[in-house]
């Protein structure tokens, strides 16, 4: 969330950015529906399909691994 938001602050200033690799890698290791969030309230990455399309599969393999992982542990 907050490197989503420092990515558009950068932008909007012509600075550095941070790479999307960085952004979907954080994405992955668990903050995928902040990313998604923050990217469709600050209207950043919207039109980039990696971010519309990958972010969503990202949450749907993350709560699917929470429900697994809660099963387990009912066992």
């Amino acid at each position: 969330m907050i490197l989503t938001i420092a990515d558009k602050h950068k932008a909007v200033k012509g600075k550095y950015r941070i790479s999307e690799d960085m952004l979907l890698t954080i994405a992955l290791i668990g903050g995928a529906a902040a990313e998604y969030i923050t990217m469709k309230c600050i209207r950043h990455k919207t039109q980039h399909k990696k971010f519309m399309i990958g972010l969503p599969l990202m949450i749907l393999l993350q709560i699917a691994l929470i429900i697994l992982v809660l099963y387990i542990s009912k066992l």
